[in-house]
């Protein structure tokens, strides 16, 4: 067998990405955020056992740091190991699914959790004065869904509406961002209906 003569270490490149995870790691209220949840999360007691709490919760944040899609997020579980190490994730023996993942986030945005958890890492942020509000640039981005009625009930989620983007029509939600004009730190992010305007998410972010 032909060897190339280079061993690659993987471990030991320190990717952007893997920067920003460590970063997070630090920087982030893990226990506070987890307290949080906590007293909405199932035990499971029926059907399969749930993902630990602190998994799916920092799979919601990876999820939103590098905007992937419910589909896109179960495929980096599998493809990117770095993303298995910060959930938590590694040995197990299965990972969470498509379907898995938006009922973690319809929890969160059915307790309103979602606010609280933002107001509590922003606070976070203040103690250490990382976070400006003055001057506050907003941008709304499209988050695209399939048009897949593969569920229960046999119809499409009712979060996810049409817009236009261009000249082609998309359906999905619309994330709202605001941040600081001079530093580009955010401050503050918001889903809406795909079809909520620009305008609208606008004020609902700032």
């Amino acid at each position: 067998m032909k060897q190339s003569g280079l061993d690659l270490d993987l471990s030991r490149k320190k990717t952007r990405k893997r920067l920003f995870l460590q970063e997070m790691e630090q920087v982030v209220a893990w226990t506070a955020l987890e307290e949080l949840i906590a007293p909405y999360y199932g035990e499971g007691r029926t059907g399969r056992p749930p993902f630990a709490l602190q998994s799916m919760r920092r799979l919601h944040f990876i999820q939103q740091w590098f905007n992937l899609s419910d589909q896109a997020m179960e495929e980096a579980l599998f493809d990117v190991p770095l993303y298995r190490q910060f959930a938590g994730l590694d040995g197990q023996t299965r990972l969470p699914e498509e379907s898995t993942i938006p009922r973690f986030r319809h929890r969160l945005e059915r307790y309103k959790l979602a606010e609280k958890m933002l107001s509590v890492v922003n606070e976070m942020l203040q103690s250490k004065g990382l976070l400006l509000r003055e001057g506050t640039a907003v941008d709304a981005t499209l988050i695209a869904a399939p048009s897949s009625t593969k569920n229960k009930d046999g119809q499409r989620d009712p979060e996810m509406c049409q817009s236009k983007k261009g000249q082609q029509y998309y359906s999905g939600m619309k994330c709202h961002i605001g941040m600081t004009a001079d530093s580009g730190l955010v401050h503050t992010v918001r889903g809406t209906s795909g079809n909520v305007s620009d305008v609208v998410g606008h004020y609902t972010a700032a």
